[in-house]
């Protein structure tokens, strides 16, 4: 099932770096993805189920331009792509050989794939930055996904940028980087990052007047006392 709009519409006003602080709180530390960078600035935040693939190391055997025409391909990977799913992709990061181009991401753009999330490479960055594809991954590289992975398969547990993903796991990305809510958290984590933020956010209007921050982060209980009194003012 695709996520509730207002699921997606919350945890876009949610920063990864909140949703780390509720995850850590929960006993997980492991929810950020290594070399998952914006590849370009300004992309936003983007929320998804993930829709997960998986290359191994290459061999000589498979991994083949002809291989690009096989069942098991990127290109039927794609077709299998559900609207308003992120693509996350298990490259092993790989950072000289681009696991996709223009053209696949054109293709993904008009499936309505969010977002691209990798721990490797893509090639044809001109290209892919002007289909409008949102991507994040550990750079740019000419050589084509067979000069050193092999595709195996999509839809199956992963490790990106050394989390383990599963199918339909919710990703945030920001400019911080991909972040990991384990669907069975998914109600948990939304009863707390809202607060979250707007607590942060409370923090940072103090600091901007010039409270110290001894006892305002962490909170102390007179505080506490303050923010409590503020967010009734609030209602």
């Amino acid at each position: 099932m695709p996520l509730d709009p207002k699921i997606i519409d919350t945890l876009k006003g949610v920063s990864t770096a909140t949703l780390t602080t509720v995850l850590l709180k929960k006993g997980l530390r492991n929810v950020w993805m290594r070399g998952t960078k914006p590849m370009k600035p300004s992309q936003g935040r983007v929320v998804g189920q993930a829709f997960t693939l998986r290359f191994v190391p290459a061999r000589e055997d498979l991994a083949t331009p002809e291989s690009w025409a096989s069942p098991i391909s990127t290109r039927a990977a794609i077709e299998a792509m559900p609207e308003g799913c992120i693509a996350v992709v298990d490259a092993m990061g790989v950072l000289d050989a681009g696991i996709f181009g223009d053209i696949l991401c054109a293709r993904m753009v008009k499936r309505g794939v969010a977002a691209l999330v990798t721990d490797g490479v893509v090639r044809d960055a001109e290209g892919v930055l002007g289909t409008g594809m949102n991507v994040w991954c550990n750079g740019v590289a000419a050589p084509p996904s067979v000069a050193g992975l092999t595709f195996v398969g999509w839809q199956e547990p992963i490790a990106c940028g050394g989390v383990a993903v599963y199918p339909e796991d919710i990703v945030v990305v920001d400019e911080d980087g991909a972040v990991l809510i384990p669907a069975k958290l998914l109600d948990a984590v939304l009863a707390e990052a809202v607060e979250q933020e707007r607590m942060e956010g409370w923090i940072m209007t103090e600091v901007d007047r010039g409270v110290p921050l001894p006892g305002l982060y962490p909170m102390n209980a007179e505080t506490k006392a303050r923010y409590q009194a503020w967010k009734d003012g609030q209602k």
